[in-house]
């Protein structure tokens, strides 16, 4: 094991609230601690933010308007907290194209939309991009002028199955969660970190074994679900759990042949 746990470690969860998620698919907010209402799923959001050098990069941007009572002006504040503001971003990473994932992109606190994050690249997968404009006429107005806008005025570059498109990120196609998820790698020396998006978006994924119902390809989510849980052990990783709720950022410390994971919180 390394000293990673006892140093400053470059990633900052930027917590955005814990929300009570049902069929509808609507984002209502709950207290951390409650539990989500009859039926539904509980989920909290934590998008990331990685000081690297003079680099601010952000994995996945949170809900945006895109829950109930939400903005934008959320991860504004969050970001604020660590000393970086809203033209200080300079690349953010999609691990999938979900509106709680991507939905900070934007936002119309002005009436119109803006990029939350102008000066910023986007890099997301080329082709779960192309996918999503295909359906475009299946999501409802909002969502259909959010993504236009953000195709029309944001710097995007687009990834394909494997890149590593800056220094000390590198992305993976993984599939699962969805046709084209993505598995977000954070290295520099030994600091290093995996985001699987929803792929592993809790600690509760680590020590149980589920195909989820949810998912594009359930079983594809399990395969490589425990594959990432093997690498992030045996190769020093921490993992970054977008859905957590109280400690999104921990590492693998111990195991039972590669079945039930001793876990270690670093945030």
């Amino acid at each position: 094991m390394s000293n990673q746990s006892k140093k400053t470690i470059p990633v900052h969860p930027l917590y955005e609230g814990t929300f009570s998620v049902g069929l509808d698919k609507q984002f209502n907010r709950i207290d951390r601690d409650d539990p989500p209402n009859k039926g539904a799923l509980k989920l909290s959001i934590n998008p990331f933010l990685i000081k690297d050098g003079d680099r601010n990069i952000l994995f996945d941007v949170g809900l945006g308007e895109f829950g109930v009572d939400t903005s934008t002006d959320l991860i504004k504040a969050n970001l604020a907290d660590h000393g970086v503001e809203d033209f200080d971003v300079t690349d953010i990473f999609a691990s999938h194209l979900h509106w709680d994932h991507i939905g900070g992109l934007a936002g119309q606190k002005s009436g119109y939309w803006e990029l939350t994050f102008p000066d910023a690249t986007l890099w997301v997968s080329e082709n779960e991009w192309k996918k999503l404009l295909g359906i475009l006429e299946k999501q409802d107005e909002d969502k259909v002028d959010f993504l236009s806008f953000v195709e029309s005025k944001a710097k995007i570059e687009f990834l394909g199955d494997e890149e590593e498109p800056i220094p000390h990120v590198r992305t993976k196609k993984i599939g699962g969660h969805t046709e084209y998820s993505q598995v977000l790698f954070y290295e520099n020396g030994d600091q290093k970190f995996l985001m699987a998006g929803d792929v592993i978006g809790t600690r509760g994924g680590i020590n149980r074994s589920f195909a989820a119902k949810y998912d594009f390809d359930g079983k594809q989510s399990m395969k490589v679900r425990n594959e990432l849980k093997k690498k992030a052990f045996e190769d020093d990783y921490g993992i970054l759990t977008y859905h957590e709720t109280h400690h999104p950022v921990f590492k693998l410390i111990d195991t039972d042949d590669h079945k039930s994971y001793t876990i270690k919180n670093l945030v």
